[in-house]
């Protein structure tokens, strides 16, 4: 499974979790979240990272413009939409994007079956709150354009292969704090999701 260290704040972090093999890496824009990042400081971060590394600008409650700015300024390679959005926000949008759903039920799971999208339980604040999803929900399901996330951590993610998820996301499950993350825990989670 491809794996996204999510919720970085500083460049040690960030090279920690690209040498121990992460695909993608998640700068929070939401400025409720405890990992929010500053444009300023996710561009100093992502000037300073090496090439063929995804870095994705999470947003909530933004308009198109904005989302387009941003990962423009900061040298995002993709957005992750964590709201609902009308068709025009997408199409006005010129970068790639990833829809996040937050299921409240097995049938959310298969909306947008022909997207690669990002699932994560459902709770009243953005971000998912590392609760974790019915696993079950993904019994005898197509999962191969599903990214999971909520609840993951380096303890639990070995069990998610049988299911083919395209990848795994996780934040809070290697943190030592808010937007502080664990070297250990990281290299263990990556070394666990992928091996």
């Amino acid at each position: 499974m491809r794996t996204k260290i999510c919720g970085i704040t500083n460049i040690e972090d960030a090279l920690v979790a690209i040498n121990a093999g992460a695909d993608a890496l998640g700068f929070v824009f939401y400025k409720k979240s405890p990992r929010y990042i500053t444009i300023e400081n996710a561009k100093k971060i992502i000037q300073q990272l090496p090439p063929f590394v995804e870095k994705v600008a999470l947003f909530v409650n933004v308009d198109a413009k904005t989302i387009n700015t941003t990962c423009q300024e900061v040298g995002a390679t993709l957005a992750q939409l964590h709201f609902d959005a009308d068709d025009l926000l997408y199409q006005n949008l010129l970068i790639p994007h990833v829809k996040v759903i937050r299921a409240k039920s097995k049938e959310d799971i298969l909306k947008y079956p022909n997207e690669y999208k990002l699932v994560d339980a459902y709770c009243e604040a953005y971000g998912g709150e590392g609760k974790r999803i019915n696993i079950e929900w993904f019994e005898d399901t197509d999962n191969s354009k599903i990214i999971l996330a909520g609840g993951l951590d380096d303890t639990n993610v070995a069990a998610l292969k049988q299911y083919g998820f395209y990848g795994v996301d996780v934040s809070s499950g290697v943190e030592k704090a808010h937007g502080k993350k664990d070297i250990q825990k990281v290299q263990s989670f990556i070394t666990n999701a992928s091996e």
